[in-house]
């Protein structure tokens, strides 16, 4: 039922919310039992009491006073029996609910059409660690506390009427009007919470697009500006939660009033009233059980749960709602020629006052270019791949992959068209089929061995058992440079057009990445390959050079191998410091046939 509710779309998350929830029927039915069990305590508590005191101890009969205790005895166990059944039922109840919400975010973060700053969405990370965990949280909580706080305060109400019935109309008033004064505290509540909670989400995005990029950010002497950005965010983030905390504290002086100004008036008037006959001693007790043991701290709690849980559920619905509302994907829904790339006048920099990474490119690329990228550490060169990839928006120029400005492409098809892999590879926990086909959900066993052979992984592959061999969680037992095999058979496997591979071979030996690449390289389409060993730009058809130039200035030159080793110095001390002494001569040799000319 989770994975139907999750698929459904234009579905908004409070509708999936409670429509998970109702769904557990057993498990409601089966806490409904538990609650029954639970109550027996708060109900009979001041009853059982009061028997004891008027039948047993002030009669002079201390056996039946004693066995009225005995039987308090037996039904605390029995609510205490029914407490636990709650516990173990719970997770029938809620973890379809949180499997629910995780999927429904990460679809939002895969199917969101906006590019973003290069790395991963970290509001989106956010989101799932910190809102969906609030609403599981939350909803437990509600499912133990509070439901328990509502079934305590009820059956002592009860209680307390049948024993002390004039009474009990007395503690009704001071509830009733703390209730009200708490309850138009809720909206400002409200308003404050999700203040704090959207602060969170922009502390966690700003600081992790600061880590993220922080090779770019250094190369750029761009740190003064992305501390400062951070600093702002904490700072706005602190604010807001002293502001919720000055709240929950005029919030706390309400409950504590409602809570226990009740107690304080049996206290002054159950004297008089047991003196004149109204009640008797027992019930005076038993009224003074019901408020002291069971409705006050019922009281205090069930506030504290509706200002706290309950409210942070809400807000943590509408904030999760506001961020992961289904939209129908706009853009593009065809490409004439999907692996055609045109850059013109692309210019991106970090900082409005920073020296641009990249500025005025000028590059095409056609079906069967192979392209390498190469610079030193931090240069832009993944900047550059977010750029081709469309997960980055060009500040200045334009990137079209046929034609057709790549962020303008409806993303699903912008997926299928451009395959990306960055060095930090992954796998998921599954079989090795379900990792090889993510990209490929129609390909059949042939074609994913051909992949995983065609890139060096077959013998992985027949390692591990075959294609349905199982992965532990996030690819345990696995080195690096296997994560990296896996992930690039399942970018062979898939149908792009453009493959971009950022140092995603950085972790396999020299003869494995040439390999791969080669591999790439056959298959057609463009390959575009952020250079992690300078071998790769001898197996390139052109090198696309990026370097600071002269005061950090950009500077980026396209040409062959052999053109690069003349009008290059960057290039040409790269390659000697690689290559060591060598020849041009013989460096040329090692290259093969290029094309006579940059496009």
């Amino acid at each position: 039922m989770t994975k139907q509710l999750a698929g459904r779309t234009g579905e908004t998350i409070p509708r999936l919310y409670w429509a998970t929830l109702g769904g557990q029927w057993r498990g409601w039915v089966a806490l409904l039992g538990c609650s029954v069990l639970e109550s027996l305590p708060a109900f009979l508590s001041g009853r059982l009491v009061q028997l004891s005191v008027d039948q047993g101890f002030a009669a002079g009969d201390a056996v039946s006073g004693t066995a009225w205790l005995l039987v308090f005895a037996v039904v605390a166990v029995l609510g205490a029996f029914g407490s636990r059944l709650v516990w173990q039922r719970l997770g029938t109840v809620i973890e379809p609910l949180r499997d629910t919400l995780v999927a429904a975010v990460v679809r939002g973060v895969l199917r969101g059409g906006t590019p973003r700053r290069a790395g991963p969405d970290a509001s989106g990370v956010a989101r799932i660690t910190q809102h969906v965990e609030i609403i599981r949280d939350a909803t437990a909580g509600l499912l133990v506390q509070a439901r328990g706080m509502v079934v305590t305060t009820v059956a002592a109400l009860a209680g307390l009427f049948t024993v002390a019935g004039s009474l009990a109309w007395l503690v009704a008033i001071p509830v009733t009007v703390s209730v009200v004064f708490f309850a138009c505290l809720l909206p400002a509540l409200a308003r404050r919470q999700r203040t704090l909670a959207i602060a969170d989400e922009r502390t966690a995005e700003v600081s992790g697009q600061a880590l993220v990029g922080i090779r770019d950010v250094v190369a750029c002497g761009a740190e003064p500006a992305a501390i400062t950005e951070v600093h702002e965010a904490v700072d706005a983030q602190a604010s807001a939660a002293i502001r919720m905390a000055s709240a929950a504290a005029l919030r706390t002086l309400v409950v504590a009033t409602g809570a226990f100004f009740p107690l304080l008036l049996v206290l002054v008037l159950a004297p008089g009233m047991v003196a004149s006959g109204q009640l008797t001693a027992g019930a005076a007790l038993g009224a003074l059980v019901y408020l002291a043991t069971t409705m006050q701290p019922a009281l205090q709690g069930l506030a504290a749960t509706a200002s706290t849980v309950v409210l942070r559920l809400l807000v943590a619905l509408r904030r999760l709602g506001e961020a992961c509302a289904p939209e129908q994907e706009r853009g593009v829904d065809a490409v004439p020629d999907g692996s055609a790339i045109s850059i013109r006048g692309l210019t991106h920099r970090w900082g409005a006052k920073a020296e641009p990474v990249l500025d005025r490119v000028d590059l095409d690329l056609v079906p069967g270019d192979h392209l390498a990228v190469v610079g030193p550490s931090g240069i832009g060169k993944s900047t550059l791949a977010s750029l081709l990839t469309g997960t980055l928006a060009p500040q200045e120029g334009s990137v079209r992959l046929g034609g057709v400005p790549v962020g303008d492409i409806r993303p699903q098809l912008r997926h299928q068209l451009i395959a990306f892999t960055p060095q930090e590879s992954y796998v998921f926990a599954g079989t090795v089929r379900e990792n090889l086909a993510l990209f490929a959900p129609l390909a059949d066993d042939t074609d994913l061995l051909a992949a995983a052979d065609a890139v060096g992984a077959g013998a992985l592959v027949e390692r591990l058992g075959g294609l349905y061999a199982e992965l532990g969680h996030a690819g345990s037992g696995l080195s690096a440079g296997e994560t990296q095999l896996l992930a690039l058979a399942r970018l062979y496997a898939s149908p792009a057009k453009v493959v971009v591979l950022d140092e995603a071979t950085a972790n396999l030996d020299a003869q494995a990445e040439a390999r791969a690449e080669r591999a790439f390289a056959a298959r057609g389409g463009v390959l575009v390959v952020i250079a992690h060993r300078l071998s790769s730009a001898l197996r390139a058809d052109r090198v696309l050079v990026m370097d600071g130039g002269p005061a950090g200035v950009a500077s980026v030159l396209l040409g062959t191998h052999t053109e690069l080793l003349d009008r290059s110095p960057r290039y040409a001390e790269l390659m000697q410091a690689w290559e060591g002494p060598v020849t041009a001569s013989a460096r040329s040799a090692a290259a093969p046939a290029t094309r006579a000319a940059a496009r």
